[in-house]
């Protein structure tokens, strides 16, 4: 088991790492972040209103299953937002470079950090 900071030290060692954070997505809050390149605490809060949009939207689609992540591509960066399967109600924000990072790879060591991740 990981804590939130050595979840986010773990997810800097990916090639092309930006930034990364935790984020409580009742509140839009951060419990933990690391990096530079965005600004974390905007993204946080924005990306909490992505993430309910999408449940929204699910629900009344009436689909009955979970988002596993959310990849919002840009022109020189990757943004990749996961819900945590450890805690509801939280996500792990992770931002790449395009150019420098493995986007298969990239989502693979967040998935895998997020089944250590403890709150």
């Amino acid at each position: 088991m990981a804590t939130i900071r050595q979840t986010l030290d773990e997810l800097m060692t990916c090639d092309g790492a930006m930034c990364a954070a935790v984020v409580d997505s009742e509140s839009g809050m951060m419990l933990g972040s690391t990096g530079s390149g965005v600004d974390l605490e905007v993204a946080a809060a924005g990306n909490t209103e992505v993430v309910r949009a999408k449940l929204k939207t699910m629900r009344q689609l009436g689909l009955n299953d979970v988002i596993e992540d959310i990849l919002i591509t840009l022109g020189k960066q990757y943004h990749l937002i996961r819900p945590s399967s450890r805690k509801e109600g939280t996500f792990v924000y992770f931002v790449l470079d395009k150019g420098k990072s493995n986007l298969a790879l990239a989502r693979r060591k967040l998935q895998d950090v997020d089944k250590n991740l403890t709150f």
